[in-house]
């Protein structure tokens, strides 16, 4: 099984520690964000990862030279002359997922103990085009989903906006956790232009393919998007003794 980081953004709501590093190879609670990332998708049998890089690239080559590549097969798809968003970042490294496995994708500062391989078990047995790990928590950007999990509408709180492509079902929103599993058939709803993002592609292909909601709410999920973020995760870890 094969899995993509996305590890190119600026980071900079994590500033100043981002003046000097990349934001997967800031720490937390002893282990780098990409560190903690590998060892998620390691553990559920995962041995082939694609990692996006931007903001101080060199630095996550010399880190992962330096750590072996933690013993599995590491691929770099290099966006250092242009950052491409999370849909242009898959489409840029869309060669590496050729076939028809699915494969992972997950933010770098996504913190986590999800149970990937029972919700590659919920893919496969929904026959969705792509499944999105989702929370019911505070969020100013949701995902709509069906009584069916089936996505079918996004939603900016914030902005009180609201796209819906499934007229009369009943929506439910759901936060995303940044994590989910693709089917290579979504790769056909990629757009002619190369920054785009996720959501845009998931509301596309959501018009005429299954894409399913995975609640994982009995999980600890954190967003490693902030300092204070950083220091709630590092008690929480320490407490749970996490490593």
């Amino acid at each position: 099984m094969r899995a993509m980081i996305f590890a190119a953004g600026l980071g900079t709501r994590l500033l100043p520690l981002t003046l000097t590093k990349p934001k997967a190879l800031v720490e937390v609670a002893g282990k780098t964000l990409l560190q903690r990332s590998i060892e998620l998708l390691v553990l559920h049998g995962i041995n082939e990862i694609v990692v996006n890089i931007h903001h101080f690239s060199h630095l996550v080559k010399e880190y992962l030279a330096a750590n072996n590549n933690f013993g599995i097969t590491i691929h770099l798809s290099d966006e250092s002359e242009l950052l491409l968003d999370t849909g242009g970042g898959l489409k840029k490294a869309g060669h590496f997922f050729k076939g028809n496995e699915p494969f992972v994708v997950i933010n770098s500062d996504v913190v986590s103990n999800i149970n990937l391989a029972a919700m590659m078990e919920n893919h496969n047995k929904t026959g969705a085009i792509a499944t999105l790990a989702v929370r019911k928590r505070k969020s100013n950007r949701n995902f709509l989903f069906n009584p069916n999990l089936e996505l079918g509408g996004w939603q900016n709180v914030k902005e009180n906006k609201e796209i819906l492509i499934q007229a009369g079902a009943q929506m439910s929103p759901m936060a995303f956790s940044g994590i989910q599993i693709i089917s290579p058939q979504l790769f056909s709803y990629f757009p002619m232009e190369p920054v785009f993002s996720l959501v845009q592609l998931y509301l596309e292909a959501a018009k005429h393919e299954r894409i399913m909601g995975y609640p994982h709410d009995a999980d600890y999920w954190f967003d490693a998007g902030s300092i204070e973020k950083l220091e709630k995760i590092e008690r929480f870890l320490q407490n749970d003794n996490g490593s």
